[in-house]
């Protein structure tokens, strides 16, 4: 549980030529969502969800990240194709997967195999977390995220 932990600083790329680190983002609440691959099925409902609920997390102050292992050319079509309105960022050395200790075994198709836990975080404007939420199903949750950052 990292829940009422301090996030160790970090900085990472991310779409619009941009970096995401914890210091810029201090005095705000942010959320970090975590999510296996661009343009799946799940990974595609889940950013659509936390798109449609943009404008309710920015007026409540709150931005929004989605992190994934893919490469910054994955993510700026993704985000492009799908309107996000966020910004994506990209953790092809795991870093932030490890912070957040997010990589676990899975099976897939019978197979075991190494991945990305979908899992969402809360980090408050002085950089602690929160609220955690781990092995997400998408119905719903964006909005479950959204009525917990309106409770901050």
């Amino acid at each position: 549980m990292l829940e009422n932990l301090q996030v160790p600083d970090f900085a990472a790329p991310a779409t619009g030529g941009k970096t995401v680190d914890r210091v810029g983002l201090r005095g705000r609440p942010f959320v970090l969502y975590f999510y296996p691959k661009d343009n799946t099925p799940g990974c595609t409902d889940e950013g659509v969800q936390f798109r449609e609920l943009h404008p309710e997390f920015a007026n409540a102050g709150c931005s929004i990240y989605g992190v994934s292992r893919d490469s910054l050319t994955s993510h700026e079509g993704f985000k492009a194709k799908m309107s996000f309105p966020f910004e994506l960022i990209s953790d092809l050395d795991e870093r932030l997967c490890q912070m957040f200790g997010v990589i676990k075994m899975k099976n897939m198709y019978g197979k075991e195999v190494r991945g990305i836990e979908r899992s969402t975080f809360v980090v408050d404007g002085n950089g602690v977390v929160r609220r955690e939420w781990r092995g997400v199903k998408v119905p719903g949750h964006a909005q479950e995220v959204l009525d917990f950052v309106r409770s901050l």
